[in-house]
C-alpha cells in the first residue's frame, strides 16, 4: 500500500476514500453493482473464449444433407478438443470449413480414412485397406438412400472421405474431392436443438475401421 506523505497530496488510496465519503448511500451502490458487472463479464471471457476457441463450438444445421440423421436448423454443440488428441474415427459425424471456400461450414459424416481404397458400385461402398486387403463393405444402415455411382478413389495419408447421409442431395467428397485433415473443426458432440431430440454423440456410427 502507498502510505500518505507528510505533504498535501494524497495517495492513490487517500483519494479513493475521499471521494467514497463524498458519496450517497445510492450513488455507492450503483457504482459496485458496475464494478461487479464488470468483473463477471471478465471473468465470463475468460471461461469463454478459450472454451469457443479450442473446446466447443455451436452451429446451426443448413439444409438437407444428413437426413435422417439431421434436419435444417437443429442446433448443435460440436468438439473441437478430440481431433486435436486423436484422429477421426469413420462412422463420426463432423464439421469443418468448405476447402474451396474456407467461410462455409460443412456437416458430413467420415466413410474413407487416409490410405484407404473405397469403391462404389450398385449403391456399395468396399473399403480396402491393411485389415480388409480384399475389401469390406460399409455399412450403411443409417441412411435412407444409397449413393448409385460407380467409381474408386484412393486417399492420401493425409485425405478423408466424408459424405452426406441423404446420399441424393449431398454436395460431399464425391463432388469436390477428399479432405484435407487441416480442414476439420471437430465432431457433432451434442444435439440441443429441438429438445425433443437432445442427443450426446447424435449421428455417430462407429463403423469397421
Amino acid at each position: 500500500m502507498i502510505e500518505e506523505k507528510n505533504d498535501s497530496i494524497p495517495t492513490v488510496d487517500a483519494v479513493h476514500r475521499t471521494s467514497e465519503y463524498s458519496q450517497t448511500p445510492d450513488t455507492q451502490k450503483k457504482k459496485n453493482s458496475i464494478v461487479e458487472l464488470i468483473k463477471f463479464a471478465f471473468i465470463a471471457a475468460l471461461i469463454v473464449i478459450p472454451i469457443r476457441t479450442f473446446i466447443a463450438q455451436p452451429f446451426i444445421v443448413s439444409g438437407n444433407s444428413m437426413i435422417p440423421t439431421f434436419h435444417d436448423q437443429e442446433y448443435l454443440i460440436v468438439d473441437e478438443l478430440s481431433f486435436h488428441m486423436r484422429d477421426p474415427h469413420r462412422g463420426e459425424v463432423i464439421v469443418f470449413k468448405y476447402p474451396k471456400d474456407t467461410s462455409k461450414y460443412f456437416i458430413k459424416r467420415v466413410i474413407g480414412l487416409p490410405g484407404e481404397t473405397l469403391k462404389f458400385k450398385a449403391g456399395e461402398i468396399i473399403i480396402v485397406n491393411e485389415k480388409y486387403a480384399e475389401g469390406i463393405a460399409l455399412d450403411q444402415s443409417y441412411i435412407e438412400n444409397k449413393s448409385k455411382d460407380t467409381f474408386e478413389v484412393t486417399l492420401k495419408e493425409d485425405e478423408y472421405y466424408v459424405m452426406g447421409d441423404n446420399r441424393i442431395a449431398s454436395s460431399d467428397s464425391r463432388a469436390w474431392g477428399p479432405l484435407p485433415r487441416k480442414y476439420m473443426v471437430g465432431r457433432a458432440l451434442i444435439r440441443v436443438l429441438p429438445f425433443s431430440k437432445i442427443d450426446y454423440l447424435p449421428g455417430n456410427y462407429i463403423t469397421q475401421e
